[in-house]
């Protein structure tokens, strides 16, 4: 459920990663990533927003068509906006390992690209929706559930054409799209109790699975 704001709208600050500005309280945060192979290639999108206590609201992926990473970038920020500003949520952080995108909304980078200038407009526009709005630039290692989803959807094969810049993202569901399988029928899910020790996780019963098979984690903490 999403929880109904506690800031008035249309006052959004940008906040860059250099300014030592504390966020209010209830603030959501969404990692984005876009992929394209080729570049340009077929390319894709997703969104993996939390609430403030860490609640995963919403997983969204989505093929664009052949495009450029950059282009599926800005439709992964614009996806997460619209979603934020549809849902009454003022305090947003977003999460990206795309250096470009981030200095770019930032404006420490121009915009030059006549294919980003559309979608830069845009987010500038929901930004200003917000109460606080901040965007930092993370390494890959700290996108992979983005990055992992963004891949499901390209794997789909199913490709949408990519919606126009002037048009509002339809990308604003909690689910994911029907041309893109819910994760959890695409990965093998199992449920197992692991124990930290010395700063690793060590499982408590056997894991059954391929040498050097990737994982993603869902810790949840008995009480």
């Amino acid at each position: 459920m999403t929880r109904a704001s506690k800031f008035p709208s249309g006052s959004a600050t940008l906040f860059s990663d250099a300014q030592p500005v504390a966020p209010p309280g209830g603030v959501y945060l969404a990692n984005i990533d876009g992929a394209s192979r080729g570049n340009p290639g077929p390319a894709a999108y997703a969104v993996v927003m939390r609430d403030p206590d860490g609640r995963v609201v919403l997983e969204l992926a989505k093929n664009l068509g052949r495009t450029t990473n950059n282009v599926a970038e800005y439709y992964a920020l614009l996806a997460a906006l619209d979603y934020a500003t549809s849902h009454r949520i003022a305090a947003l952080r977003i999460r990206s390992d795309s250096e470009l995108l981030v200095r770019q909304v930032q404006g420490r980078y121009k915009v030059k690209s006549a294919d980003l200038k559309p979608l830069h407009e845009r987010a500038q526009k929901l930004i200003r929706q917000l109460t606080y709005f901040a965007i930092e630039h993370v390494r890959r290692e700290m996108n992979r559930d983005a990055d992992a989803l963004a891949n499901i959807a390209l794997d789909s094969g199913n490709v949408a054409p990519p919606e126009s810049a002037a048009t509002p993202s339809t990308a604003t569901r909690q689910t994911a799209p029907a041309n893109v399988e819910p994760r959890a029928e695409r990965l093998r899910s199992r449920r197992i109790r692991a124990r930290l020790i010395k700063g690793a996780l060590i499982p408590l019963e056997p894991l059954d699975l391929p040498e050097s098979s990737e994982v993603i984690l869902d810790i949840r903490i008995p009480q």
